[in-house]
């Protein structure tokens, strides 16, 4: 049997009788790739070699055949040249590593394994030297007489005999992961239908030094606008990062009405839900196994906030700082100034959805929610597009 660029080819090399033969094979198949199961070479090559007569060929010959068992086998011509001199030797070629007829016996068998597991599953695997002395007390004391061995086993060797699959098969117990469910959110993407208000959120951290944490960013993306806000906090933990959440959701000129966030507990917990729950605001998170659930925000991670905020570590202490620099500077930049893309989506004729970017349709997050049909009810009370309009002009 050969394979042959992924396909299975059944072919009977006992037909090739001459040396001929072979070496017209050996042509007709350069760029072919062929190899006998690793099972059957040794038999393979033996059968070779007593068909061709391989010790009255001549030289040359016998180097086609050493090129034909090498193609056949995918062994290297080292390892063939052995093969076919142990074939000299005894007139067979087989594994020449076996048991050894003298080897040493085994002093610590399965039962002692096993004893030695129930040793420390009752004294909750102390160190070897600990375990060591209550299987001597064990015996010398206690009279147990199943510990005879075992008494007399030095540290070293008792660390050996719990690294054995003996060992560790009786101490291992293997039970199903049990998922923590936590009712908190629900489980699907956001479900906009071209309004906006639905917000993806994630945290950047902005690096550590010396042992010392950096600040976070907590970065909010609109889905159909992408409409951007970047705020700023010192730590992740729910006194600080709740005011934010608060800050960014009432920095948004349209009316909130979903928030979807990855797994993190610094979303995923009941202040945050019941903030949310407080505004009427539509409560999601991403899925196991669907990476593309917060993808339009973990895009957003690398071309806005690293892109203007870097990667160097930024110490705590000027969180505040930074965050009124997002405030006032690159939330405006971002949402009033940097164009976008926004795909078109395109089904073809077997259903199947494709996204293209057209240069025509690029436009900065703003003039996108403008030109949403109705795009007033979307906003906050109190604002307008005129508002809107003269901030856009500012700087």
């Amino acid at each position: 049997m050969v394979i042959m660029r992924g396909m299975v080819i059944d072919m009977d090399a006992a037909k090739l009788q001459t040396v001929a033969q072979v070496k017209g094979f050996l042509e007709g198949t350069h760029d072919i790739a062929l190899k006998i199961p690793k099972a059957e070479q040794y038999g393979f090559i033996e059968g070779v070699l007593k068909r061709f007569g391989y010790s009255r060929l001549s030289r040359c010959d016998k180097g086609v055949v050493l090129r034909y068992l090498k193609r056949m086998t995918g062994l290297s011509r080292q390892q063939v040249t052995r093969l076919v001199e142990r074939y000299g030797k005894s007139g067979r070629v087989s594994k020449k590593y076996s048991t050894p007829k003298n080897g040493y016996c085994r002093r610590f068998n399965l039962t002692d394994m096993i004893l030695l597991a129930e040793m420390d599953t009752l004294h909750g695997t102390l160190s070897g030297p600990a375990t060591k002395k209550l299987m001597e007390r064990a015996f010398l004391i206690l009279n147990d007489t199943r510990f005879e061995r075992l008494a007399s086993i030095s540290v070293s060797h008792l660390y050996n005999l719990r690294a054995d699959r003996a060992y560790q098969d009786e101490r291992r117990h293997w039970t199903k992961t049990h998922p923590t469910r936590v009712p908190i959110g629900q489980r699907r993407t956001p479900q906009p239908d071209g309004v906006p208000g639905y917000i993806r959120i994630d945290s950047v951290h902005q690096g550590d030094q010396d042992g010392m944490k950096g600040v976070y960013h907590i970065n909010a993306v609109d889905c159909v606008t992408q409409f951007q806000l970047v705020a700023t906090c010192e730590r992740i933990s729910e006194a600080y990062l709740l005011p934010v959440i608060q800050q960014l959701l009432d920095q948004f000129p349209f009316i909130i009405l979903g928030f979807h966030a990855d797994n993190g507990s610094e979303y995923i917990n009941y202040k945050v839900a019941r903030l949310l729950e407080k505004l009427r605001i539509e409560f999601t998170k991403s899925r196991p196994r669907h990476s593309n659930d917060n993808a339009l925000v973990e895009f957003k991670n690398g071309a806005v906030v690293r892109k203007y905020l870097g990667y160097t570590h930024i110490p705590q202490r000027f969180a505040r700082k930074v965050n009124a620099f997002c405030t006032d500077f690159l939330n405006p930049y971002v949402n009033f100034h940097r164009s976008c893309f926004f795909p078109e989506t395109i089904t073809d004729t077997k259903g199947k959805e494709r996204k293209k970017d057209r240069y025509e349709h690029m436009m900065t997050p703003f003039e996108k929610l403008k030109s949403l049909p109705d795009a007033t009810l979307y906003l906050k009370p109190g604002i307008t597009f005129e508002q809107l309009d003269a901030e856009s002009h500012q700087g």
